[in-house]
C-alpha cells in the first residue's frame, strides 16, 4: 500500500508536540530532561474536559495538533485509535473500588473503563460522522493500528486520522506492563497527496527477519521506543523528520516485520 502522510504530532516527556520535537527527531537538537507532560482536551467542552482520563486529554492532544497542521475537515476524517492497554488508570481505581467497602462504583468512572472510550470522547469534542475504531494488539498496536488506517484509508478513499497512546499503569498494574513512560503519536493518512503532504509511505508485511528492527541513535529515545508500543512509531516519525529516503522495519508479529518505505514530499 502507498499512502501520504499529511500531519504528524507526538507527546511525551521532552518531546510537546511536532514543531517543539521536529528538531530532536532529526538529529538537530539534543532531547532534554523533562518532566511528563499534563496536556489539556482543548477540544471538548469544560464539563467534558474536567471528567475525561488522562489517556483521553494524551490522544485528543497529538490528534488536534496532527489535524490543525494537515488543515483538514474534521468532519471528513474516520479515526482509528490504538493503545495495547488503554485506562488502566481507571482499572485500578475501579479495582480498588471493589474491594473497600462499601463497594460503589462511580458511574463516570464505570464509562471511562471501555478500551474506546478516548474514541467516545473524540466524538463527542468533534461531532465527526465519520466512522472510529479502537483497537488493541499488545506490542503490535501501533503496526496493527497503521496497518488498519491505510486500508481505510486506500478502501474508502478518505482522510484516516491513527492515534497511538500508552501510559504508564499504577501500581500494581505497573509489574505485569512495565511500561517506562507516556507516549502518543498520531498520523492522518491519505491516499493522494495534498498541499500539505509531509511523505509518502509505502507498506509492506515480510517475513524475513534477518534484519532487526530498526533502533533510535539517542539512548533516551530508544528506551522509550522498547518500553512502549505507541512509540514503536518512533523510527517512521524520525524519518518523516529527517526529510530523506528510507525504510524502517518495525516489529510486527513473532515472525513478522512491518516495513515502511519513506519518502519526503
Amino acid at each position: 500500500m502507498e499512502l501520504y502522510i499529511n500531519g504528524v504530532s507526538l507527546l511525551g516527556a521532552g518531546l510537546a508536540g511536532w514543531a517543539g520535537s521536529r528538531a530532536v527527531l532529526a538529529r538537530e537538537n539534543p532531547l532534554y530532561e523533562a518532566a511528563p507532560p499534563e496536556p489539556t482536551a482543548s477540544l471538548l467542552p469544560p464539563n467534558e474536559q474536567r471528567r475525561s482520563s488522562e489517556s483521553v486529554r494524551w490522544a485528543l492532544y497529538v490528534a488536534q495538533e496532527t489535524l490543525q497542521q494537515a488543515e483538514t475537515d474534521v468532519h471528513e476524517v474516520a479515526s482509528v485509535f490504538a493503545s495495547s492497554e488503554s485506562e488502566t488508570g481507571i482499572l485500578d481505581r475501579l479495582c480498588t473500588a471493589l474491594a473497600t467497602p462499601p463497594r460503589a462504583i462511580s458511574p463516570t468512572l464505570f464509562h471511562h473503563s471501555v478500551h474506546n472510550a478516548v474514541s467516545g470522547y473524540w466524538g463527542i469534542a468533534t461531532g465527526s460522522p465519520q466512522s472510529s475504531t479502537a483497537l488493541a494488539c499488545y506490542d503490535s498496536s501501533f503496526c496493527a493500528g497503521l496497518l488498519e488506517a491505510a486500508a481505510q484509508a486506500q478502501l474508502e478513499e478518505r482522510p484516516v486520522l491513527l492515534v497511538a497512546y500508552d501510559l504508564p499503569p499504577p501500581p500494581p498494574l505497573y509489574a505485569a506492563r512495565p511500561f517506562r513512560e507516556g507516549f502518543a503519536a498520531a498520523l492522518l493518512m491519505t491516499r493522494t497527496p495534498s498541499s500539505r503532504t509531509l511523505a509518502r509511505i509505502g507498506l509492506v508485511l515480510s517475513n524475513d527477519l534477518t534484519e532487526g528492527a530498526t533502533n533510535m541513535d539517542d539512548p533516551r529515545l530508544e528506551a522509550l521506543r522498547s518500553g512502549n508500543q505507541a512509540a514503536r512509531s518512533l523510527p517512521l516519525l524520525a524519518a518523516i523528520a529527517r526529510r530523506h529516503g528510507t525504510v524502517v522495519h518495525l516489529e510486527y508479529l513473532e515472525e513478522q516485520h512491518l516495513l515502511i518505505e519513506i519518502a519526503p514530499c
